[in-house]
């Protein structure tokens, strides 16, 4: 029986094997444990999972259709690097989202919804009190997801995600700058504020503020990664 490593290991996953491997390749991609620009080999990813040559190639197939692989036909298949343009362009489209979202949740929130954004503000600054960096950036997720999901529209989140993949990727970069989490925290805190006063202007610009100051921190990210971004 080959070694599976933990991060490869698809025995805890519930749905078919194709599913349970594209699931287990998709995290590691987005966690970046597997990096932009590796190589990724279906001998030694069947190894590494257990499986057949089969649900490889089906859970490859679907993340090339997300954008995370790039197979290259008798060639190989690579982890998608990332665009400098793309990586912007998904900023602009979740800034347009959720700045939509946290207005409407500001407006109808209700009091259960307010406990749930609180509780997960009070992780977030015990995370950040610990250094818990990864946990930081879980619950900091998890935050965004909430107001999605409060916005009472199904797929908004489920789209959200979609269309901004490159991006969860490329802000496991950034973590931890010095003093950023505390300052996102603080960010969080305003926005919270705004939807406990069901002020959906202020909550407009508070979430605005807060994503953008992701920009400021993508734009260099070419020079400090060149290993990541596609050359041409």
């Amino acid at each position: 029986m080959p070694h599976v490593d933990h991060t490869f290991d698809i025995n805890g996953l519930d749905g078919p094997l194709g599913q349970r491997v594209y699931s287990v390749l998709r995290t590691n991609i987005l966690e970046m444990v597997l990096k932009p620009g590796a190589i990724l080999r279906k001998g030694a990813l069947c190894e590494q999972l257990g499986v057949s040559r089969s649900p490889i190639a089906e859970a490859l197939g679907r993340l090339s259709s997300d954008g995370l692989v790039d197979i290259i036909p008798q060639s190989a298949t690579r982890v998608s690097q990332f665009s400098m343009a793309e990586l912007l362009e998904e900023n602009f489209l979740r800034e347009a989202v959720e700045v939509a979202a946290v207005a409407r949740v500001a407006t109808d929130r209700t009091g259960n919804q307010l406990t749930r954004l609180s509780r997960n503000l009070r992780f977030q600054a015990l995370l950040v009190e610990d250094e818990d960096f990864q946990g930081f950036f879980e619950a900091d997720l998890e935050f965004h997801e909430l107001i999605l999901s409060f916005t009472g529209f199904p797929k908004v989140n489920l789209v959200a995600e979609e269309m901004t993949l490159q991006l969860r990727r490329a802000r496991k970069l950034m973590l931890p700058q010095p003093g950023r989490p505390a300052q996102a925290v603080s960010e969080h805190q305003e926005i919270l504020k705004a939807i406990e006063a069901k002020d959906a202007a202020a909550a407009r610009r508070a979430m605005a503020q807060h994503l953008r100051q992701l920009i400021q921190r993508i734009v260099p990210l070419e020079r400090e990664h060149p290993e990541y971004f596609r050359t041409t």
